[in-house]
This record gives C-alpha cells, structure tokens and sequence, in this order.
C-alpha cells in the first residue's frame, strides 16, 4: 500500500512555535467567559465526557500524569502535528512533526522538529512486521481504516478517536527515544480560520518573498504564485498560511529554513499577544469554532489546565528549538542508489540507521544550565578517516542545545577523541560534559600544548573527534 503524496516533496517546515501554548490559551483562557460553550469546545476536541468531573479528579494529581509530572519536575513530552486535513488532496498526511518536551524543575522547553520525509518503520499491524515509510504516512495509517486494513484495534479510527495520533506517538517515539504523554493534531484549516477569527495580525519582513511554487489545494500550484513586500503588514488567515509554509522563495534570504522558521515564531508570537489581549473577548466564538472542527488531542481538561498554568508563566526565551534536517542527523536522497526509500521518491534517511544517534540527542537536549552559564567557547576538529561533513553536522545539533560552537575544522585521521581544555580550568562543567557526550579522553593542555591541527584555538575547549566517534554518528 503507497501513501498519498502531497504537492511539496521537498523538506517540510517547522510547525509553528509553541502552537500548544496558543491553543492552549484559546481553550482555557476564554473559559470564564464562554461558560458552556468551551465545555462543548472541549468534549469535542479531547473526547471528554464530562470535562468538569475530569478537572476535579485531576487535582488529586495521580503519579504519571501530566499535571503530577509539572507539579514534581519531571519531564513532559507532547507531540505536535499539522496535517493538511479536508481541503487538501492528501488530508491525513502530516505536513508537521514537532516533539515538545517540557523541564519543568528548570522552567523551560524544546521544540524539535522531525521532517516528515524521514523513513521510518510504522508497526501498526498484527504480524509484528513493520512497514518502512516515510513518518508523515503514521497518522494516516492510523486515521483511514479502508485503505490500511489489517491494524490492531488501537490503531483503528473505528476503536478510537485518538488512532492517527497513537500511531504517531509510537512511531516517533521509537526513533527518537521518547515516551509521549500525549499528542495534539491541528490541520491548516485551523491555522487560518484562527488568524481570522482573531482578525488577522501583523507580521514585519525583512525583505521581500515571492514564491512560484507555493501549493494549491488541488496537487498543483497557485496561478502567478505568491507575493509579500518587504515591511510591516497586516495578514489574514490564508496570507499567514503562506508565509508559515512557503519554502521555496526567489530569495534566498526567505527559501532558507532559518528564515521560514522566524516567519513562523513571528506568527506565532503575533497571535499569541493579540489571543491574550482584551479586545479578544469579543471574538470568543469564532476562536472556539475554529478549534472545535479542526483541532483533536487525546489530552485531558486536566492536563490542558496543568499546561495552561506552566506556560502562562513561560517566557519566550525559555523556549528553544531545534530540527533534524539533512545538515545533520539525516541525508537527503532523490532517485539515488543506497538510500533507505523508493528509487522515484524525494526521502530522507537517518545518518545512523538504528536511530541510536538521534535517540541520544533528544536524551540530552537539556542541558544542565550550570554547564550552559559557563558560555564556554567550544571548537570542534574533525578527525574521522571519512566523513568530510562531520564536524559542520555535529556543530549543527549542539548549537541549537546552547554551546558557543566555532566553525568546525579538520585533521589528520585520529583513532579516539579527544577533549583539550586550554582555559587553565575555566570551564570545568562543560569540559566534562563534552568529553561524556563525544567518549572522549579529557586533556588538560598547557602553554606548550600544540593546537591538534593548524588554526585550532588555544584558549577554549577543543573538541577532536576521532574514529570511535565517527563511528557511533553512523550507528557502528
């Protein structure tokens, strides 16, 4: 059985910034007002039957759940999904895959996005043999019993509701190493009728964007393509769609994923401030319309309660992100011999096959902030026998978590790694932490110590790493 492919084949984009945080204001934040109304908002979108009863169970804060994990500081993960839904020729697939987890005894989050061209095995069946596809066919396994016979009762949508969204948790949690907590699934529908019902916002362009290869809802393209000026704007819902989603800008300033990621948070920032604003009361049913018929998450009133609380104390700058991306822990192959997908279609394949080197990043993406407030300068040299791109892709996930990460040099082939600390101690957290993640041997260098390759530095901390590292990036 093929998965329906959507029109962009090429690498999604990151889901909007913190859209849990924005749902969850629009959910809750109106309750004092909507009465009623938001109970039916919620018993339609987490399948409650009685929300209020679930609220008050909630406060007896059962080990294991959402609102004990928050209350005693342990970790939350979510997942979030953006799926085309009706209007699009492929409704199930999800363009969107974030993971979210949450450090509540620190007060901070992560986002990190998964491509959704990623290959991956899907276990939904009785057999115990996993399908291998790409990771956005998991909730559309899940959500379309017709065309993918044979599941398992949980991954039915005729058993449940929540089946795309089970799936979806178990098949990124297997390759990332995570145990969900729960999931919410929010189609573009939603998106747009959201910035309208909030009567649009404003977004700032640094430059222009025009896109000629923007989709339409149909398997093509939107005649004459799609156009922004550079500046201060105000745009409805489907204009916000577009700058969420457009990647393939005339400029190369915009076509980046950097800088479709800043549209993004921008958007996000922008509906967020105006969602929270007095004059939004007056918009609280087509916000709850909005949510109610394209809006689905297997979490409880509880839970979102709980999660309303800790975010609407979160400050921006406690929330980091990251994604996987071809520059890093996955390679792009299109038509290519090797790859880990079909001869004729655009797929990515993990860098380390058993999945061990990703599961490792998402087991460390909180770093200690002891570790972080040293702001110790790191370099990376890389001494593989083969890989020419190592160090630029291993500066590329460490960046993201926090570290002061130089332009990555190369050397001469080494066997083991090795950590050189030329700050006479100064960085003793971050020394350490290094050499743990890389296994490296840790070296105090001294004044006559020679850089490990011309140009290194011989203040900071020098990272080299060797043979036995290289080999643990690709999974031998």
């Amino acid at each position: 059985m093929r998965a329906r492919q959507s029109r962009y084949r090429r690498r999604a984009p990151s889901p909007p910034r913190s859209i849990l945080a924005l749902v969850l204001v629009l959910v809750l934040g109106l309750s004092g007002l909507a009465g009623w109304r938001v109970l039916d908002l919620i018993r339609a979108t987490t399948g409650s039957g009685n929300p209020l009863s679930e609220l008050a169970k909630a406060s007896g804060l059962q080990p294991g759940t959402i609102p004990y994990k928050l209350q005693h500081g342990q970790r939350v993960n979510l997942l979030l999904l953006g799926y085309g839904g009706s209007e699009n020729d492929a409704p199930w697939l999800t363009d969107s895959i974030m993971v979210l987890s949450i450090d509540p005894a620190q007060r901070r989050a992560f986002e990190i996005s998964v491509p959704r061209d990623l290959m991956v095995p899907i276990n939904a069946w009785a057999s115990g043999k996993p399908m291998v596809n790409k990771v956005n066919v998991a909730y559309e396994v899940g959500m379309d019993d017709t065309n993918w016979p044979g599941k398992l009762p949980q991954f039915q949508v005729a058993s449940s509701r929540d089946a795309g969204g089970r799936l979806s948790m178990q098949t990124v949690g297997a390759i990332t190493g995570i145990h969900f907590d729960g999931f919410v699934g929010v189609d573009f529908k939603a998106f747009r009728d959201l910035v309208n019902a909030l009567g649009g916002v404003q977004v700032c362009l640094a430059g222009p964007l025009d896109d000629n290869q923007y989709p339409n809802y149909v398997d093509g393209y939107v005649p004459g393509g799609i156009h922004f000026k550079a500046g201060c704007q105000q745009v409805n819902g489907e204009q916000a769609l577009e700058l969420a989603r457009s990647r393939h800008a005339v400029q190369a300033a915009q076509a980046s994923d950097f800088a479709r990621a800043a549209r993004q948070r921008q958007l996000l920032d922008a509906m967020r401030l105006k969602a929270t604003s007095l004059g939004v009361i007056t918009r609280a049913p087509a916000l709850m319309d909005a949510l109610q018929k394209n809006f689905i998450t297997d979490l409880g009133l509880g839970d979102l309660d709980a999660l309303y609380r800790f975010s609407s104390h979160l400050p921006a700058s406690a929330i980091s992100s990251a994604a996987l991306t071809d520059s890093n822990l996955v390679a792009q192959f299109y038509q290519q011999p090797g790859s880990c997908g079909p001869w004729n279609e655009y797929v990515l394949c993990p860098v380390d096959p058993t999945f061990h080197t990703i599961q490792g990043y998402f087991a460390s993406v909180f770093i200690n902030p002891a570790v972080l407030a040293e702001a110790a300068p790191v370099e990376l040299v890389n001494a593989s026998f083969s890989l020419a791109d190592m160090g630029s892709r291993v500066a590329q996930t460490l960046a993201p978590l926090g570290f002061r990460i130089g332009t990555p040099l190369r050397s001469s082939p080494a066997t083991g790694s090795v950590v050189y600390d030329y700050s006479g101690g100064r960085y003793p957290l971050t020394a350490k932490w290094l050499a743990q993640y890389f296994g490296a041997d840790l070296v105090t260098a001294t004044a006559t110590t020679p850089p490990p390759t011309p140009g290194a530095s011989t203040s900071g901390l020098v990272v080299v790493m060797g043979r036995n590292f290289a080999l643990r990036w690709i999974g031998q």
